[in-house]
């Protein structure tokens, strides 16, 4: 079979059809953007009051994200099933959105423009509130819950 023939069918690798200058700018782009992922979540655990080095660390990068998100950690080994990964995957970024005291439309906003939507988290001026948006024990005054008052039927 005639080379050329071989190569017009599509069978040739992708990589060998890169020049070398194209190879080098495709690793330059790709490896500024895992650093400014790596920022960003760095930025996102210090809010949470997490040790920014644990989004370095596979797996307790997403043992920490889920604990910042949902208040139980452990819950990442959902990720190992299949199917309900993903369906935990979608959860996972709402109750993100919502631990930062963001809407369900910036948890959608997670999911489908993820490299976006952390930076606006990690750089906006989202404060951590605590796990699925209920406060911490050292949230801010103004996202602390109200004392609740004992019941009084003599009004």
């Amino acid at each position: 079979m005639d080379y050329e023939l071989y190569e017009a069918l599509g069978s040739a690798n992708a990589m060998q059809q890169m020049s070398s200058g194209q190879l080098i700018a495709t690793c330059v782009c790709s490896l500024i953007a895992a650093i400014i992922a790596i920022v960003a979540m760095w930025k996102i655990f210090t809010k949470a009051g997490e040790a920014g080095w644990k989004s370095i660390i596979p797996f307790l990068n997403l043992y920490t994200l889920v604990k910042i998100a949902d208040g139980k950690g452990i819950k990442f080994l959902l990720f190992i099933i299949p199917i309900v990964n993903v369906i935990f995957g979608f959860m996972l970024y709402i109750r993100l959105a919502k631990a930062f005291g963001k809407s369900t439309g910036f948890g959608i906003g997670l999911i489908f423009l993820n490299f976006i939507f952390i930076l606006i988290l990690a750089f906006g001026d989202a404060q951590y509130i605590g796990p699925r948006g209920i406060p911490a024990a050292g949230a801010p005054v103004d996202y602390q819950v109200p004392p609740s008052e004992p019941f009084n039927p003599q009004v």
